[in-house]
């Protein structure tokens, strides 16, 4: 029997893990439980950048020389909006305003975030499934020491440059996992769960946070495996080691690994960072994912790992 695998995910880095994965196995067999915390509303539409990172990665859209957005993306829209004076600090290219444009009218009409997103990655011939955590409004806000601030406002506007104190999620408390979820978490026939490369405080945290989520992955028969966001001593990109260092935590795979205590079983660590017991299973592999066979590597070491644990 063929089993699946599950894998919680959000970023850039995350979309790297799942695309390895549905190549390291059939794409049908994989079920992504993506970050919906950072999702917003802008220009007055309903934005869900890393749902639809995940959609250009998987097929074959993505913009690889950016890291972000479609490829043969076009800026008209963007300029026009500057010579409206109009806010221009978060980009919204003229290819990539498609799928936000739809997702605004398919919401208004009353439609849920899963079966929409469900809508995209059919219309795209993408094989694996793509869960939102969350089909209720959750909002990422950062507090830092220029005062509380929304997710898009502190890591796009700001570029992450105010310090972290803490992070919150508003509207986390009412929020229910979207259909799928859990049962793909609780699957007896569960091959392994995966937790991505993703920023932990801001890509994974929102989704165990939502109530449910945490304990069902802490309940699975299936073997939880992370693989760690930390390269060499320090996060390859993005803000994550800045916001350890400003939250007061050592930079390294036990922190990360503590930081999952009591949901994972084990930990993918990259091959550079220094030895040590980081305090449950682990196996090393080189982590970097730059090329497709990069990431195809790591999705089957995580699974190999997993798979050792059974």
């Amino acid at each position: 029997m063929r089993e699946r695998v599950v894998v919680l995910t959000g970023g850039v880095g995350g979309a790297k893990l799942v695309l390895g994965l549905c190549h390291a196995v059939p794409a049908e067999l994989v079920t992504a439980i993506v970050n919906t915390g950072d999702d917003f509303t802008h220009l007055g539409l309903s934005i869900s950048p890393d749902i639809d990172t995940l959609l250009y990665t998987l097929s074959g859209r993505a913009n690889t020389t950016l890291g972000w957005g479609r490829e043969d993306e076009s800026w008209s829209f963007m300029e026009a909006l500057r010579s409206l004076g109009g806010e221009d600090w978060f980009l919204l290219g003229d290819r990539d305003l498609a799928l936000h444009v739809l997702r605004t009218e398919r919401l208004r009409e009353g439609r849920r975030l899963s079966n929409v997103i469900a809508d995209f990655a059919a219309a795209w011939g993408i094989g694996a499934a793509i869960l939102p955590m969350s089909d209720d409004m959750v909002a990422t806000q950062v507090e830092t020491d220029e005062g509380l601030l929304e997710f898009q406002q502190y890591f796009v506007r700001r570029r992450c440059e105010p310090a972290v104190r803490a992070i919150r999620f508003e509207g986390v408390e009412a929020a229910r996992p979207a259909p799928g979820t859990i049962a793909a978490i609780s699957d007896p026939a569960c091959r392994a769960i995966l937790i991505a490369p993703s920023n932990p405080f801001l890509s994974v945290d929102p989704i165990l946070a939502v109530p449910g989520i945490r304990e069902a992955l802490a309940a699975a028969s299936a073997p939880v495996v992370a693989v760690s966001p930390i390269v060499g001593g320090t996060a390859v990109k993005g803000p994550t080691a800045k916001m350890m260092h400003e939250l007061g935590l050592e930079i390294g795979a036990a922190t990360i690994a503590a930081h999952y205590g009591g949901i994972i079983d084990a930990m993918l660590v990259d091959e550079r960072d220094p030895p040590g017991d980081i305090g449950v299973a682990s196996a090393r592999s080189d982590t970097l994912m730059k090329t497709l066979d990069d990431r195809v590597r790591v999705a089957s070491d995580a699974l190999a790992l997993a798979d050792s644990l059974r």
